[in-house]
C-alpha cells in the first residue's frame, strides 16, 4: 500500500492552493481528481460568466447612443450564438491557463481517479489503496436539482452546462435569482431575450436590507419581470414548460435552475471516519483551520459551504496545506467578508449585513446615500442605485454595507479594506476623494452616518496636525 504525507482529492481552486503549500515542505504527496480540470471558476463560474455579461452590457449601450448624439444604435442587432462563441472561446483560454500551471506536478502526483474513506487515514481508489498522513478535501459542489423537477430535464438547463448551448431560445425564466441568477438573467434580458426571474422571497444576490431588496427588486423589474413566491408546480404544455409562481403561470421554452449548490461527498464514504455527521452528511469543523476535530481530515472551498468564493476557497486550501504539514495546527483569522454580484448596477455585500446585525440584536445606524442624481452616475449615464453603511453608534467602526451602486466592485473593496485596516466612519471622511467619482457616494453616506452620530473627529474632515494615523497605521505606530 502507498503510503504518502498528504492526499489532496480534488485539484479545484482550494486543492490547488493546498498543493502550493504541501508542496514547499514535501514532494510525497498526491491529488486526487478524475476530471475535468480546469476550476469551476475558469471552466462554469466566475470567468465565462462575466464574459457574457461585458457582451450583453456592451450592447445595452445603443440605449443611450441618441442621448449623445451618436446615430444608428436602433440598427445594432445581437446574436446570442456569436455571443456564446465568444465565451466559449476566452473560457477555454481561462481553463489553459489553469491546467498550463499544473504541467510541472501532475506526471507525478496527479491520479485521475475518485477516492473512498476506509478509514481516517486509508484511501480507496478502486484498483489501489493509500495510505495519507494528512487529507485534505476539496471536491467542491454541484448544481441542485429538485428530485420532483427531474421529468423536466430537456427543458432545464443548470449553470455547469449553460455555457456549453450553442444557443438559448428566445422566451427564458431564471429559478432562483442569487449571485448567478440575476447576473445571468440580466445579461440574457439585454441580449433581446424575453426573460422572467423568480425567487423565493424578496431577496436578490444576497441582500438583506429590506429597503435596498425594494429598490433592486423595481430596478431590475424595468428591465425584465421579476417574481417572487418560488415554483410550486412544472408541467410540459405544448412542447414548452409551464410554470406556476405565486398566482402567475409562466410558460417559456427553457429555464435557467439557479437555486444553489450541494456539497460534492456523497461519493466519499464519510461514515468511515468515524464522526458525527450533520442533516447535510456534513462533519463539524474547528473554525480557523477547517480540520474535522480529532481527525487528521480537512474540508475547503466550496465543499464546505461556508463562503463558496474563489478568494475564500484559495485562502481556506493554503490554510489547511500549511497545517497539513505541521504537528501544531495554527489558526487564521477571515479576511472580512466580501461578495460582489456583477449586474449592472453591481450589488455587493461587505462585512455584517443587516440581517446578521438585526439578528444579533447589535445596535447600528444606517448612513445612506442614493446615486439617483449623484454627479458621476449622471455622467455616466448610469444613474440608479443606493448604498447603505452600518455603523456602529458607540465607536463609529464600519459594520457592513450593502449596496447596489455603478462601479459598485470598487466600492466593495474600499470598503472591505477599510473595515479590514479598522478605519471608523469618522477617519474615512478625512481620506482623500477625487472629483468626481462614484466614490463621492460613499462620502456621502459616511456623513450620512456621521451626522447621526454627532461626535466628528475633526469639523472639517481634514485631520489636525496633531492627529495621529488612522486605523491600523495608528496601532502600528507608524
Amino acid at each position: 500500500m502507498k503510503e504518502v504525507d498528504v492526499a489532496i482529492i480534488g485539484a479545484g481552486t482550494a486543492g490547488l492552493s493546498a498543493r502550493r503549500e504541501v508542496a514547499k515542505h514535501t514532494d510525497n504527496y498526491v491529488v486526487i481528481d478524475d476530471g475535468p480540470l480546469g476550476t469551476t471558476c475558469a471552466r462554469v463560474g466566475c470567468m465565462p460568466s462575466k464574459v457574457l455579461i461585458e457582451a450583453a452590457n456592451i450592447f445595452h449601450k445603443r440605449n443611450h447612443f441618441n442621448e449623445v448624439g451618436i446615430s444608428g444604435g436602433e440598427n445594432l442587432k445581437a446574436s446570442t450564438k456569436d455571443a456564446m462563441i465568444h465565451v466559449r472561446k476566452l473560457r477555454d483560454r481561462f481553463v489553459r491557463a489553469v491546467k498550463s500551471d499544473l504541467e510541472s506536478w501532475t506526471s507525478d502526483h496527479l491520479l485521475a481517479k475518485r477516492a473512498r474513506f476506509v478509514s481516517q487515514n486509508i484511501l480507496d481508489l478502486g484498483d489501489e489503496q493509500i495510505t495519507a498522513k494528512k487529507i485534505i478535501i476539496a471536491t467542491g459542489s454541484s448544481p441542485i436539482l429538485p428530485d420532483d423537477w427531474r421529468p423536466y430535464q430537456k427543458y432545464l438547463l443548470n449553470t455547469d452546462d449553460f455555457f456549453e448551448q450553442e444557443d438559448l431560445p428566445h422566451d427564458m425564466a431564471v429559478i432562483g435569482l442569487g449571485v448567478i441568477g440575476i447576473e445571468l438573467g440580466q445579461a440574457l434580458s439585454r441580449l433581446g431575450h424575453n426573460v422572467v426571474g423568480i425567487g423565493r422571497g424578496p431577496s436578490i444576490a444576497g441582500l438583506s436590507d429590506p429597503i435596498l431588496q425594494s429598490y433592486v427588486a423595481k430596478t431590475f423589474n424595468e428591465e425584465f419581470k421579476i417574481i417572487q413566491g418560488g415554483v410550486s408546480k412544472l408541467e410540459e404544455k405544448n412542447g414548452r414548460l409551464e410554470l406556476t409562481v405565486a398566482d402567475q403561470v409562466v410558460e417559456v421554452d427553457k429555464a435557467l435552475v439557479a437555486i444553489g449548490r450541494r456539497p460534492n461527498v456523497s461519493g466519499l464514504n464519510l461514515e468511515k471516519i468515524g464522526v458525527e455527521l450533520n442533516n447535510r452528511g456534513m462533519p463539524e469543523l474547528h473554525e480557523g483551520t477547517y480540520q474535522i476535530k480529532g481527525t487528521p481530515i480537512y474540508f475547503v472551498g466550496d465543499v464546505n459551504g461556508e463562503r463558496p468564493i474563489l478568494h475564500e476557497a484559495a485562502d481556506e486550501g493554503r490554510i489547511a496545506g500549511y497545517n497539513a504539514m505541521r504537528e501544531e495546527q495554527q489558526c487564521f483569522r477571515r479576511r472580512t467578508k466580501l461578495g460582489i454580484t456583477f449586474s449592472s448596477p453591481n450589488i455587493a455585500t461587505i462585512g455584517m449585513s443587516h440581517k446578521e446585525l438585526t439578528e444579533k440584536n447589535k445596535k447600528f445606524i444606517t448612513g445612506e446615500v442614493s446615486f439617483e442624481g449623484q454627479g458621476r452616475a449622471i455622467v455616466k449615464l448610469e444613474e440608479k442605485g443606493l448604498l447603505h453603511i452600518y455603523v456602529d453608534p458607540n465607536n463609529a467602526k464600519i459594520l457592513g454595507v450593502e449596496l447596489f451602486a455603478p462601479d459598485g466592485e470598487h466600492l466593495a473593496h474600499l470598503i472591505a479594506w477599510a473595515i479590514e485596516a479598522g478605519i471608523d466612519a469618522n477617519q474615512a471622511l478625512s481620506l482623500p476623494f477625487y472629483h468626481p467619482v462614484i466614490e463621492e457616494g460613499l462620502r456621502t453616506a459616511l456623513r450620512s452616518a456621521t451626522a447621526q452620530l454627532g461626535n466628528k473627529a475633526s469639523y472639517l474632515e481634514v485631520m489636525r496636525c496633531q492627529d495621529p494615523p488612522v486605523g491600523i497605521f495608528a496601532e502600528k505606530g507608524n
